[in-house]
């Protein structure tokens, strides 16, 4: 079955970098798009960045734009999610996702989540 494994989270004090990767196994069907969200405690899932998997194109959300940086490697299916100035409100679960749509820019769009990796910013 589809599955889809996030890594690289960790502590990192404020203003530092961390980059996440995600790997998709198990597809029956092509990537049309991935994205990332996240979820901090309290909070809802909200969505972070998403990027097309023919031309990789991206969009952002205004919180982090400027910041962090969404790319994917299509031969080996990962996506990665390079994240630079962080801030103590960058602290949240970090999703990976697939869904049909080659945007994904809510959750409503998504069909299969990773298990999600947590990023903490000291402040």
């Amino acid at each position: 079955q589809v599955q889809l494994v996030e890594s690289g989270g960790g502590l990192v004090q404020a203003g530092g970098s961390l980059t996440l990767s995600c790997t998709a196994s198990g597809l029956t069907d092509r990537i049309y798009g991935m994205g990332w969200f996240r979820q901090a405690p309290g909070k809802e899932r909200e969505f972070v960045g998403t990027i097309t998997w023919t031309t990789a194109g991206t969009f952002y959300a205004d919180a982090v734009k400027g910041r962090f940086t969404i790319s994917r490697d299509n031969a080996k299916n990962m996506m990665f999610l390079q994240m630079g100035s962080l801030k103590p409100e960058d602290t949240a679960i970090y999703y990976c996702a697939l869904g049909d749509s080659r945007v994904l820019t809510t959750t409503r769009n998504v069909k299969y989540w990773g298990q999600g990796t947590q990023v903490t910013v000291s402040s």
